[in-house]
């Protein structure tokens, strides 16, 4: 199972934000050593985007294939909403890594349903609305198994949570990971550093995710260097992959 998550790793696109073609994107890629892509809105917003199966023939030509769309919002506004959905269907994407906005519950349970699609709501730090974990429980308690959790390590961290505890309360609805690691300077502002080198516990995270049979998206994000991430990206998918191996 550990080689299976080396293989199933993707990249967040939002790290390569600062690259504005998708030929950029898949060179980064692919000097990550990574063939699967978690696209964002940096590179493909389905609601502007006239031809989405052309942008997916670009990446599936270079051999990378396409594990999630996010962080998208949904809110009551289910025409908005909705090009995404047409996006994961024709990407042939199962989970959807988003954000639901208040009164979006109702739209998000209403299109997953449509097009057979689940969706991972993305903790965003101690600020953000869904970020603590009493706010997903109560998401959860009132939502059907169509909303899962994309849980992103480091911003677990920021809201004060040990992530591979909360992995573990809400490991039927782990659909996503954002693996992801932050350091904290004197007033509690995050910095990106390569996972394993802040305040992740990588061992830990990976060998839940190995121990549980973890199988929806995995997906490593790096938001620091915007004008050059690939090294620190390229260090990261290196740091995983040695930690996986060394868990047998």
């Amino acid at each position: 199972m550990s080689s299976d998550l080396g293989t199933r790793l993707g990249i967040q696109s939002w790290c390569f934000r600062a690259f504005k073609t998708h030929e950029q994107v898949i060179r980064a890629l692919a000097d990550c050593k990574v063939d699967k892509i978690e696209l964002s809105a940096a590179h493909l917003n389905p609601g502007e985007e006239p031809d989405m199966a052309a942008v997916l023939d670009v990446y599936r030509k270079a051999g990378v294939t396409v594990s999630s769309y996010g962080v998208f919002g949904i809110g009551e506004d289910e025409a908005a909403a909705r090009p995404v959905f047409e996006f994961a269907k024709l990407a042939d994407i199962p989970v959807l890594s988003a954000d639901i906005r208040p009164g979006g519950l109702e739209v998000a349970e209403r299109l997953c349903t449509e097009y057979g699609k689940k969706i991972a709501i993305h903790n965003h730090g101690r600020r953000h609305r869904l970020g603590p974990v009493w706010a997903l429980q109560e998401l959860f308690d009132q939502s059907s198994d169509n909303v899962g959790l994309c849980l992103d390590t480091a911003w677990m961290i920021d809201s004060g949570e040990d992530a591979v505890k909360v992995a573990r309360q809400f490991a039927d609805r782990l659909y996503g990971v954002h693996l992801k690691d932050f350091v904290f300077d004197r007033a509690g502002k995050p910095e990106d550093v390569v996972v394993g080198e802040g305040n992740l516990d990588l061992p830990a995270m990976l060998e839940f995710l190995i121990e549980m049979g973890f199988d929806g998206y995995f997906t490593l994000e790096y938001e620091g260097d915007v004008d050059n991430p690939t090294p620190a990206v390229a260090a990261c998918v290196e740091a995983i992959r040695k930690t996986l191996k060394s868990l047998g």
